[in-house]
């Protein structure tokens, strides 16, 4: 049956395609990219004060979608990607990790939205890119694609001090449970962004509320638990040549796990979380280049862990029944390198060192990871 799919799904594209050569009035656009990853992992200490076997994988990702401008301010569109369907943090897939003897590789929609755009208002619907203002993933990964409902408005002002405001809110159900919208798993989030002084100051205040969140994915929790985590994020244009950009990000969650007797009492007051960053250049052009060095310590509430980024640490739910990541409660650094070889073509080294702020077991867990990227677009 997803074989059918994804076959209707093709001839479908090229019909539309045929229709775009057909008539100029269709706008149909295709975009793609493609990821090559070598990737090494070391001196990763368990809970349990032994280590994880040192391990290097060579691994890729493939992304194609399509949108259609129905007209000036309506559009719809579409994303494919591969990776495991149970995996949302991770679309990578590792050369040679058991889809057969070179057998065919598991493929899923990663977008699927309807945005309406007009006046400064947008509007999507469906399952599409977070859409509040973030400067890295800490809080929440860029493959997590979430489900719902958003909304925003942006108010343009003749003032260097406040330059542009934007209000934005969104409700998105990560799981339903078929049943009234109060009963299932989702999260709603709230923010306003400012830009001041020629952009060279940004402020984005944000609460994200997450409601019966399962405290383990893929349907292995123990129990639910709510976040209700406040954000301050700001970045500052330091310098323009080279460009020299410092962010800061503040998380706190303001509920209270006291009462709660399935949260261990080591993490009933893990609920804040501050990631700070210093780049040097950017990676828009040809010849461009990046030097970055950023520093996290994210509590164990201070975010959804399985809904976080999973590239720092070798951390995951596997001892649980689930491949998901558990990317908090860490603490620790990233060091990045970045060059524009040509258009749509970079190279990314990065560099991270992790250790556990709390003990889940017998010792703290740690890690060491070195990455190195090759994304080409088309």
């Amino acid at each position: 049956m997803r074989k059918f799919i994804y076959l209707a799904l093709l001839l479908l594209l090229n019909d539309l395609a045929q229709a775009q050569a057909d008539n100029s009035k269709t706008k149909l656009d295709f975009t793609g990219d493609f990821r090559f990853r070598i990737e090494q992992d070391w001196d990763s200490r368990k809970a349990d004060g032994t280590y994880r076997p040192d391990r290097t994988r060579l691994r890729y990702r493939l992304r194609f979608g399509a949108k259609y401008q129905y007209n000036p301010w309506l559009s719809v569109g579409l994303r494919l990607r591969t990776g495991q369907q149970n995996k949302q943090q991770d679309p990578q897939l590792t050369l040679g990790d058991g889809f057969n003897e070179f057998g065919t590789l598991p493929i899923g929609f990663e977008k699927i939205y309807f945005k309406s755009e007009h006046n400064g208002l947008l509007l999507w619907l469906g399952k599409n890119t977070f859409p509040f203002k973030k400067q890295n993933e800490l809080f929440w990964s860029d493959n997590v694609y979430p489900e719902g409902v958003y909304l925003s408005k942006v108010f343009n002002f003749e003032s260097s001090m406040v330059e542009t405001l934007r209000l934005s809110i969104g409700h998105f159900i990560i799981s339903t449970k078929g049943t009234s919208l109060a009963k299932d798993n989702f999260f709603r989030g709230f923010q306003i962004h400012t830009t001041h002084l020629n952009n060279k100051l940004e402020f984005f205040p944000s609460i994200y509320l997450f409601k019966n969140t399962p405290n383990i994915p893929d349907g292995n929790e123990t129990h639910l638990l709510d976040y209700s985590i406040f954000h301050i994020g700001t970045k500052v244009k330091l310098f323009p040549k080279p460009v020299i950009n410092f962010e800061l990000d503040v998380y706190h969650n303001i509920e209270d796990y006291d009462s709660i007797e399935l949260v261990s009492n080591n993490f009933k007051k893990e609920k804040n979380g501050f990631t700070s960053a210093i780049s040097i250049g950017s990676l828009k052009e040809k010849n461009d280049f990046l030097i970055k060095v950023t520093y996290t310590h994210m509590e164990r509430f201070s975010a959804v862990d399985f809904l976080a980024q999973n590239d720092w640490v070798r951390w995951d739910y596997s001892s649980s029944g689930s491949p998901d990541g558990r990317l908090t409660n860490f603490k620790g650094f990233e060091l990045t390198a970045g060059f524009v070889i040509a258009k749509k073509l970079t190279l990314k080294l990065r560099y991270y060192n992790v250790n556990q702020i709390i003990t889940i077991g017998e010792t703290k867990e740690n890690g060491n990871r070195l990455r190195l990227d090759l994304d080409i677009g088309f």
